[in-house]
């Protein structure tokens, strides 16, 4: 019989210690960290905080603690540091304990509605962000609305954009398809010299959301037909969707808010 071979995770004498993971993992604030990040984003610590529902000084902590158990690494552009899986070992490992570990209870109901609520849809700075952002962006591009890009943040070639912060690598531009949505939806964008077509990286799914004055002004328009509302479940930047909000959304953008939700 040949020699038996250890992986990676394998000490001198064959065995692999599962004590150190397994105690990593079994944090119920560390294991909710790294299932944020098992879709292959990376986070900032303040959204990891929040999906935990802990401070930031104590996801700072359990951080740290990841990092130097070799669960995560640490991605920095500019000033600011995001956290992502360190290695796809490591998501498998995930993937394998998430298919054998039963539900988790919520604890806390008020946390995680909130952390739910703030992925689906907030406000960034005065336009729309999370996931109903990002759908609202992928269909003004499919529908010849805003030209100039495909959606997509690429941290390999980006050279000015980081994740969770306004763009600058692209040039946005509204055509006159987008003009004539607004005209149909009664938005009215204000005069002045703020830029008309921005983006900003959006954290929910590493890609673009409109900003500059096209955004705030649908924004407002949404609200002013009582399709979103601020506060929802208790996140003051989050935005619920109402039921006309549904009914809209579907009819003049093509998206399905409860799926969006799912």
């Amino acid at each position: 019989m040949g020699e038996r071979r250890g992986g990676p995770g394998l000490g001198a004498g064959g065995e692999a210690d599962f004590t150190t993971p397994a105690e990593l993992i079994g944090n119920p604030a560390r294991s909710a960290m790294l299932l944020a990040l098992l879709d292959g984003r990376a986070l900032p610590m303040s959204m990891l905080a929040s999906e935990a529902g802990v401070a930031p000084s104590t996801a700072s902590a359990h951080l740290s603690r990841l990092v130097s158990g070799g669960l995560l690494r640490v991605r920095g552009q500019g000033r600011h540091r995001y956290y992502e899986l360190a290695s796809p070992e490591v998501v498998a490992a995930l993937e394998a304990l998430a298919r054998l570990a039963p539900p988790r209870p919520v604890r806390s109901l008020r946390a995680g509605t909130r952390a739910h609520a703030l992925r689906l849809a907030r406000t960034c700075y005065d336009h729309v962000a999370g996931h109903l952002g990002v759908a609202l962006m992928r269909a003004l591009l499919e529908e010849g609305a805003v030209v100039g890009g495909d959606g997509r943040h690429d941290p390999r070639v980006a050279r000015l954009d980081r994740l969770s912060a306004p763009g600058h690598d692209l040039e946005y531009r509204l055509t006159d398809a987008g003009w004539a949505l607004f005209s149909r939806l009664g938005v009215v964008v204000p005069s002045g010299r703020r830029r008309l077509t921005a983006h900003c990286v959006d954290w929910t799914e590493q890609r673009h959301h409109l900003a500059g004055a096209a955004g705030s002004a649908l924004l407002t328009r949404f609200e002013e037909l009582d399709w979103v509302r601020r506060g929802a479940k208790g996140a003051p930047r989050a935005l619920g969707v109402t039921e006309s909000g549904r009914l809209g959304f579907a009819e003049h953008f093509g998206i399905d808010t409860e799926a969006l939700a799912a």
